[in-house]
């Protein structure tokens, strides 16, 4: 073999040695952004749950407060505790939606 021929191995070596040290680190960055997702859509849904909470509360404060309203529209409409309870169940469906992509990861 030449002095070109192992420069060229030598090359091609190196290049894919620094490729793979590429790949693997991009793997691991998009593992580590994955494993975070499920927390932040948790966090996001908390979050959306918390401003739902209070603007039910806040409109039930102020239909109560307004004596005009018609009790029979007000009692076709869902109470606080069955939209908390709605609620609920939605949290525990996007648990569940968590608990597989994490097994997926």
């Amino acid at each position: 073999m030449t002095n070109s021929d192992y420069l060229l191995k030598a090359a091609i070596k190196k290049v894919t040695e620094k490729l793979n040290e590429i790949v693997v680190e991009k793997i691991e960055e998009a593992s580590n952004i994955a494993q975070d997702v499920p927390g932040k859509i948790k966090k996001e849904f908390d979050t959306l749950k918390e401003a739902i909470i209070e603007e039910a509360a806040r409109m039930e404060n102020e239909v109560s407060k307004n004596k005009n309203t018609d009790n029979s529209e007000t009692n076709q409409e869902p109470s606080l505790s069955e939209v908390l309870k709605e609620l609920e169940e939605i949290k525990v469906k996007i648990n569940q939606f968590n608990g597989k992509m994490n097994n997926r990861i």
